[in-house]
């Protein structure tokens, strides 16, 4: 059985619901792109509200990370990746929490106790010493020499700058065939993370100090790819069963081994499955230049890099082979993938046509730059690299035909500068925090129910939402339409806005069966995410829509709907930019 039915399995026995995995691009958190870990769309429950399904949940949650894009071809890097995860909301605590993480791992998943170590919060000034985890730890079987205890850095979660946070423990498995120590030595990378138990008891504020949250939760987090590849011994994860099948298309394709070429291997298998998923979801996502279609754009641009360097016939239908390999193997999973199986390939295929034309522009352009220069140097070497994709290699190897130096030391450190910055750009938009909860994000969280119902009434009952993204300044709110909207069109959805927010509206809500809701009419962005037993949040008798909160209690808290801008996101879809103004 797959380590991810195995687990579901497991944990539903403990009286856990399986939830489905929330979509890849997250609603409403303008914090991050893509969903980074099983808990981000679990945040309002932290903070309080009841989850439909009751306070035990699990499941296996799609994830993307970009902060290491730079590592992916390394041995245990990816892009993409499956987080396992279990909840307690306001349930169980630690004593249950570390005992069932560790009978998975022993008694389901087999892995030897004496190959198994932990570290636990050391406590600081605010949060006391966990040493109730320590003595659970022992009780189990871990040994006190095999417990570390770290700081704040290593062993204290939380979900942004503000939140909810709490102390954790680590679970760590000796990955080598090096005889076993007898103590734990977190330094020693030879000691791999596998399990994180959160204990998300506290709420930290913007001053920095915290406070107790209303229920003590539980949020685990364990990795699909690397505890695959420690129960089944490897120390590539792409030798483990999750990328064998993908890895020997792949060679066929190209008829070259895996051994010799794993980097770019590595990198095409990894770059082509986070695009498979990305397209397929239900957002939309197109390769563009800004935000998630940047990012799309980026690894199906990288993939056909490397594949140039296999020597791949980049014309052929070579990167459909790959993903249908993919969605072969994940569809049982992920409905999606079938689903909107011809939208991922043609997002591929296209992409790779356009990326192709630009090589070609590059050639051209590099045949200019060798009949004026007699060298290259390192700011032309990048701009081959950046305009036209050139990698460093294609411009070396072409200006040795023509006898031409290339400033490769000067080109990488160009390549560095220019990586430092995205990281910097990435720890904002990637960082993995959550946008707040607080009083504006919610009254826009509101705000995008009554534009939806006013976009439906003015435009017709085929209107429904295809993205938003909100801040405590301003909404964004993505929808189909065929057409720019006329003035008049702008100035009917703002005053129907308007005219229930000054109607003074509660906004109520009831948990209900999926097939009740889908009977009652209720609007879902995407209703497959949802779990067996959902919430709908109803405003009067204008919006019933599927949805996890938060909400103002009565629309009167609103104030003054004010849409700012109206332009086109992708084809056959519009956005819209508001703001919610005090009234006088």
């Amino acid at each position: 059985m797959n380590v991810k039915d195995l687990y579901i399995d497991y944990f539903v026995k403990k009286g856990h619901v399986h939830i489905p995995s929330a979509p890849l691009v997250p609603e409403n958190d303008p914090s991050v792109l893509f969903n980074t870990a099983g808990m981000q769309p679990l945040i309002p429950y932290f903070m309080g509200e009841e989850h439909p399904c009751g306070p035990r949940l699990c499941d296996y949650q799609k994830c993307v990370r970009l902060t290491d894009l730079e590592e992916v071809g390394d041995l245990t890097h990816h892009t993409f990746f499956e987080m396992l995860g279990n909840w307690s909301l306001g349930d169980y605590f630690k004593e249950e929490s570390i005992t069932y993480s560790f009978e998975f791992l022993t008694d389901v998943l087999k892995i030897p106790v004496n190959r198994l170590a932990v570290t636990i919060f050391c406590g600081n000034e605010n949060i006391p010493k966990d040493t109730e985890s320590a003595e659970i730890w022992q009780n189990l079987g871990i040994p006190k020499e095999r417990i570390a205890y770290l700081g704040i850095e290593d062993n204290f979660w939380a979900a942004g700058e503000t939140g909810p946070c709490g102390p954790d423990t680590e679970i760590f498995y000796w990955r080598s065939n090096d005889s076993l120590p007898e103590k734990f030595d977190p330094e020693d990378d030879r000691w791999v993370e596998i399990w994180n138990n959160v204990f998300m008891e506290f709420n930290r504020h913007s001053d920095g100090t915290v406070s107790k949250l209303p229920k003590k939760n539980v949020d685990t987090g364990m990795g699909y790819e690397r505890i695959v590849s420690v129960i089944e011994g490897v120390n590539d994860n792409y030798e483990s069963s999750v990328w064998r099948d993908i890895i020997k298309n792949l060679e066929e394709i190209s008829k070259l081994p895996y051994k010799g070429n794993e980097k770019s291997m590595r990198i095409i298998v990894d770059h082509i499955r986070t695009s498979v998923f990305i397209a397929a979801d239900n957002a939309g996502i197109k390769p563009s230049n800004t935000d998630q279609g940047y990012i799309l754009r980026r690894l199906i641009r990288r993939a056909i890099r490397h594949a140039k360097k296999l020597s791949i016939e980049i014309n052929s239908n070579w990167e459909e082979q790959i993903a249908l390999k993919i969605i072969e193997q994940y569809e049982k999973y992920y409905s999606e993938l079938k689903n909107n199986k011809e939208t991922i390939l043609s997002v591929l295929k296209d992409e790779k046509i356009k990326f192709n034309k630009t090589l070609e522009k590059g050639l051209k352009e590099f045949e200019k730059i060798i009949t004026k220069n007699s060298q290259i140097d390192d700011l032309t070497a990048f701009h081959l690299y950046d305009t036209y994709g050139f990698p460093i290699e294609l411009t070396i190897e072409l200006a040795a035909e023509q006898n031409i130096k290339v400033d490769e030391e000067g080109f990488y450190k160009r390549m560095k500068e220019h990586q430092e910055k995205s990281r910097t750009a990435s720890a904002g938009k990637f960082k993995g925090g959550l946008a707040g909860n607080g009083e504006m994000e919610t009254k826009y969280h509101t705000a995008t129910h009554l534009l939806n119902a006013a976009l439906k009434e003015v435009l017709g009952s085929d209107t429904h939402q295809k993205g938003s993204n909100i801040t405590d300044e301003r909404m964004r709110f993505d929808f189909n339409c065929d057409h720019k909207l006329t003035e008049e069109e702008k100035e009917q959805i703002e005053n129907l806005v308007n005219q229930w927010i000054q109607e003074e509206i509660p906004v109520t809500k009831e948990s209900m069966t999926k097939e009740e809701a889908l009977k009652r009419n209720a609007e879902a962005m995407f209703i497959e995410k949802y779990p067996d037993i959902l919430t709908v949040y109803f405003i009067g008798n204008v919006s019933k829509e599927i949805c996890g909160g938060p909400h103002v209690q009565n629309t009167k808290e609103l104030g003054i709907f004010r849409i700012k801008k109206e332009e086109a996101s992708s084809a056959g879809i519009r956005r819209i930019k508001a703001v919610l103004e005090p009234t006088e």
